[in-house]
This record gives structure tokens, C-alpha cells and sequence, in this order.
């Protein structure tokens, strides 16, 4: 990293993805010195685009990045491309340690620093992933409709999985894997859908090409298909937090885990904030940013109540 940085930020973002940027940008449009680090991956990188956000559909991720980032300097925002180390308490505010030995001070945080998918431990599906390896119908399945598609189950939300992605296929194989047999209501609500129930375990997505062209059982057989519906554990990004007492925690929902908030966006430790997948698992970009937004606004107006004079 070779970016001039100050000493000192009234808000440091941890993360430049729709959140941050979001927020970044609410608090640059209300003359609040930011600093926004952000480590340039973001996890949907490998998307071919951005879906579901109205007036930016199909618009690649990087450059829905790239023009956040202009807007955000715009109004004199600053980012810096690099990552968070460790933050600590100090005062009435933090040190933010990045990961090039560089240290800043910032009076407030705000965490947006995504999450990380873990995916089952089947040969081929991480190097899909991204492009015929999917996990969101809402993100991804109006591109998959129509092709024959297997959802593997990692676990309770991959039978909700299978019933949304049954929308946009007539062509759908429930591949059980390691999961326990299906309930006999799941079984007969498949059975009602047409969903055909693979039993055994996956040894590998087969490849043809650049493209997937059947899932190989354990058993040697393989199975026609062009797409793989996954559900993922999802972990938030937040080792970083460690100095602050900040942990991610489970999520009730069973996903994965993630940094608790309440409503304004604040987490535990005062001072700091958080917004988009690291406390929202399954929020998409449009979600993701209105939350960074929000919590823009309202580190702002704490600020303003701290800097109100006493009587």
C-alpha cells in the first residue's frame, strides 16, 4: 500500500464493497473526514454482473466498485487499498492497525467487511464457483433457468433451496450427499414438484470443457447436469475484531456465522458499527447498501451528540 494517509479519521470503513462505499459516501456528503480500507475482493468478483439492483442490473461488480469509489473521493472521501489487521481501544476512540504495519486513529468504525463461503469438500465446485456453480436464485437463476440443475444438500436450507431454484428449472435433481434422508412431508412435497432425490454421496462435478457437464457419485455413476445450486456456510470476516472483545457469533437461521447489530446498525462494543453480509447473511447488493447508507447516518449523528456542547 503506498496511499497518503492521515493520522487520524473521524470514521474509518473496513471494507469497500456496496455497504462501505454506501456509508462512506453519507458520511462524506455530511463533511466527516473517512477513510475507507478496503482489500479489493470482493465476493462476487467472480459474478459476470450485479442482479437485483434496480438501475444497475447486470452492471459488473468491479465497476459498480469503481464508480462507488469515484463518488465516495468525490466528496473527499479517502480509500486505501490494503487490509485490517487489529483494531484497539483507545480513549474515546480506536486504533486501526492495517496490515502493513501502518496504524490511523478513528473516532468511530464502521464493519463491512463481507463474508467468507464454505463450500462442501467436493472436487470442482470451488473452481465453479461464481459461474455454474451457484447459490442465490434471486442473484444467479434467472441465468440458470431452464438448464438441468442439481442442488447438493449441506444442510436445512438446501431443501428451501431446492423448492426456490424448482421455479426457474423443470429440470431439478436433489442430490442428498452426507444429509440425512428427507422427512416424509419434504419427501412427498419433492415427490409433488417432480424434484428427483439422488441418494449417496458426491465424488466430484465433472467438467467438460469450461463448463459442468454431470455430478460423479461415489458410486461411479454420473448424472447429467449443466448447473450446481449450493448453499454455503457463511462466516463473516471479523478476526480483526478480535482486540475489541468483537466476535462473530452464530446465526440463528443456521447459516453460518456473523457480527450481532441492532437496529441503527451498532453492534456491542460502542463506537463501532456494522453493515452488509459480515451482520446480514443473506443480504444481497441493493440490501447491503441501504444498510451501509443507514449506518452512515447514524455514526453521524452520534458524532454530532458527542460534539454538543454541555451546559
Amino acid at each position: 500500500m503506498t496511499a497518503e494517509m492521515k493520522d487520524a479519521y473521524e470514521v474509518v470503513v473496513v471494507g469497500g464493497g456496496a455497504a462501505g462505499l454506501s456509508g462512506a459516501l453519507m458520511l462524506a456528503r455530511s463533511r466527516r473526514s473517512v477513510l475507507v480500507v478496503d482489500a479489493g475482493e470482493p465476493r462476487n468478483a467472480p459474478a459476470d454482473g450485479v442482479h437485483g439492483l434496480l438501475g444497475r442490473e447486470g452492471m459488473p461488480p468491479l465497476e459498480l466498485v469503481a464508480r462507488g469509489r469515484d463518488e465516495v473521493r468525490g466528496y473527499g472521501g479517502e480509500i486505501v487499498t490494503g487490509t485490517v489487521a487489529r483494531v484497539r481501544p483507545d480513549g474515546d476512540g480506536f486504533v486501526v492497525g492495517l496490515g502493513d504495519g501502518r496504524d490511523v486513529r478513528a473516532k468511530r468504525l464502521l464493519v463491512t467487511t463481507g463474508l467468507v463461503d464454505e463450500l462442501p469438500d467436493v472436487p470442482g465446485l470451488r473452481e465453479r464457483w461464481g459461474r455454474d456453480v451457484v447459490h442465490c436464485p434471486y442473484c444467479h437463476g434467472w441465468e440458470v433457468r431452464d438448464q438441468p440443475i442439481a442442488v447438493i444438500a449441506t444442510g436445512p436450507a438446501s431443501i428451501h433451496h431446492a423448492l426456490l431454484f424448482r421455479q426457474l428449472t423443470d429440470d431439478l435433481i436433489f442430490f442428498r450427499h452426507e444429509q440425512p434422508a428427507l422427512t416424509e412431508a419434504q419427501a412427498g412435497d419433492f415427490a409433488a414438484r417432480g424434484i428427483t432425490v439422488v441418494d449417496g454421496p458426491i465424488a466430484a462435478v465433472e467438467v467438460t470443457g469450461d463448463a459442468i457437464s454431470g455430478i460423479r457419485l461415489a458410486s461411479g455413476s454420473v448424472v447429467p447436469r449443466r448447473v450446481v445450486a449450493v448453499a454455503t456456510r457463511m462466516i463473516a470476516r471479523a478476526g480483526f475484531l478480535d482486540g475489541l472483545g468483537l466476535k462473530a457469533v452464530p446465526h440463528q437461521s443456521g447459516m453460518g456465522e456473523h457480527i450481532p447489530v441492532d437496529a441503527t446498525g451498532r453492534t456491542e462494543v460502542p463506537g463501532v458499527w456494522a453493515a452488509g453480509n459480515v451482520t446480514d447473511l443473506s443480504a444481497q447488493v441493493g440490501s447491503a447498501a441501504a444498510a451501509g447508507a443507514f449506518a452512515g447516518a447514524q455514526i453521524n449523528f452520534d458524532l454530532v451528540l458527542a460534539a454538543a456542547p454541555t451546559h
